[in-house]
């Protein structure tokens, strides 16, 4: 067992004027340390495209989590699909990362855009072999994994991107490759690196895409733990076993909250330094305690995490604002999202009396549902999380 994990990633702009996109994409957990990343490319566009590429990687990536063979796979798809009255066809195509314990990546690729692998920040020219399912061409290559490996699939409109506009003969794969080449080094997401590809192939549609275009990114990478505190515990008694468990973890530490700062800066026997700078008007601002990595304001900070977590999980527009910014919120996303892979949240069950006063908008149920809503969306983006209460 290595200390791997796959940071997956993708996102999709819809051909102009459609409401749907002919693409979809599955992501099936099989166990901590395998899944299977499907991305589907129905025929057309719109609803029909959508109900052949949704079919397609649902039946894929369950039969294949479920340990079935490709052959199986494709069979299924071929009896399933509906047939297109206009082209007397009923397929879409796909591409397929099976990553096994995080060792091994078995890829299968059928007439989408060839997947581009990278290794060390450059192209690797992995092993391809062609195999004949049903009468169609499907490629199926065996790579063992390292660390920073970064796999990109594509949908054909990728490719296509700028076609009789801003290019002659659209975008090929080698240029893709050169692009991604020149990003990938700076260690971006998966899902910053598919959302920087795909706001490029969208440049080039100036914003008016002639077809359905979808990027997937798997970045192969090392465990990063993150442990986060927020709000005392309900029984002051836990105190010390509460900052003994958080203390005891590996990881950056990340504490939230005036009460919470205050009981760890008692425990430590450290001072707590507050700052007095406003790098946001509508965040608090942040404290130092020697010992911790982090220390922000509770409920209104956390509170905007998760807006800007649940921005990343859609179209990530909110990343240019709290990537680069100081603001305790900023900062607890680029840890959260960017660095950790493993979160532990230690929550404390305590009521804050300053939340007690009816004129303010925060209970304690909000501050409960905030991490219960956050462990959602972190969990959604491929973290491990676990919530202990006290």
């Amino acid at each position: 067992m290595n200390n791997l994990c796959a940071d997956i990633g993708f996102r999709s702009v819809n051909h102009i004027g459609e409401e749907l996109c002919g693409d979809h994409i599955d992501v099936v957990e099989q166990s901590d340390d395998s899944c299977v990343v499907v991305l589907a490319d129905g025929l057309g566009s719109g609803v029909k495209a959508s109900i052949l590429s949704t079919l397609t990687s649902k039946i894929i990536s369950t039969m294949l989590a479920a340990g079935l063979s490709i052959e199986d796979c494709v069979e299924t798809i071929a009896a399933t699909l509906p047939v297109c009255s206009v082209r007397g066809v009923a397929y879409s195509t796909f591409t397929i990362i099976h990553l096994v314990n995080n060792e091994e990546a078995d890829i299968i690729q059928y007439d989408n855009p060839l997947l581009i692998m990278l290794r060390g920040g450059r192209n690797y020219d992995y092993p391809r072999t062609e195999m004949n399912i049903g009468g169609k061409k499907i490629y199926r290559s065996r790579v063992h994994l390292r660390e920073n490996d970064v796999f990109i699939a594509m949908s054909d409109g990728c490719i296509h991107a700028g076609v009789g506009m801003s290019l002659n003969f659209g975008w090929d794969r080698r240029e893709i490759i050169d692009f991604m080449e020149g990003i990938v080094d700076v260690g971006y997401t998966a899902k910053t690196l598919a959302t920087m590809l795909l706001e490029e192939c969208n440049k080039l549609y100036n914003y008016r895409p002639g077809d359905d275009t979808t990027v997937c990114a798997v970045r192969i990478r090392r465990r990063e733990p993150m442990n986060m505190l927020f709000g005392p515990p309900s029984n002051r008694d836990d105190c010390n076993k509460m900052m003994a468990l958080f203390f005891a973890k590996e990881g950056k530490h990340i504490v939230c909250g005036g009460s919470t700062s205050a009981m760890v800066s008692e425990y430590l026997r450290k001072p707590l330094r507050a700052k007095l700078d406003f790098t946001d008007p509508e965040i608090p601002p942040t404290a130092e305690i020697d010992g911790v990595d982090l220390v922000t304001e509770g409920v209104i900070t956390v509170n905007k995490v998760l807006t800007y977590a649940k921005d990343y999980l859609e179209d990530n527009r909110s990343y240019e604002h709290w990537s680069f910014k100081k603001d305790g919120a900023s900062q607890i996303a680029q840890l959260l999202f960017e660095e950790a892979t493993d979160i532990n949240f230690y929550v404390g069950r305590a009521i804050n009396p300053a939340h007690q006063n009816p004129n303010l908008p925060i209970t304690f149920s909000i501050k409960m549902n905030l991490v219960s809503e956050l462990s959602d969306c972190l969990r959604r983006m491929g973290k491990r999380i676990k919530v202990s209460y006290f």
